[in-house]
């Protein structure tokens, strides 16, 4: 646990442009007032975004995601996060550079905000 804390605390440290974008939405509970986390711990996994109280995961996928290798790690890692009662939910880097509204709408729907 103590090596993937470094890693989430790096990974905070040097966000992605997209996942900076998203974050500037999320944080400080701009959205709704649910407080979210950014490279958040469950081991043996760091999630990207948490709402714990929703059990609401969010992941931003890049290119790098769309081997058939790392189609099925992530598959793998939905299912394990399943288990432990979290609904993940992923966008793609192109999705928030060129649709953060669309992606505002999904999480609406997501966590169910009219």
């Amino acid at each position: 646990m103590g090596e993937l804390k470094k890693i989430a605390r790096y990974l905070r440290s040097n966000m992605t442009i997209q996942e900076r974008k998203l974050w500037s939405i999320l944080r400080y509970r701009q959205f709704y007032n649910y407080k979210f986390l950014r490279q958040y711990v469950i081991p043996p996994y760091i999630v990207d975004f948490i709402c714990r109280e929703k059990k609401i995961i969010i992941e931003v996928d890049g290119g790098q995601h769309n081997t058939k290798e790392e189609i099925e790690y992530d598959n793998k890692r939905t299912k394990y996060l399943n288990s432990l009662g979290y609904k993940v939910v992923r966008f793609w880097n192109n999705e928030i550079t060129d649709n953060i509204e669309g992606v505002y709408s999904k999480l609406k729907e997501v966590f169910n905000i009219i």
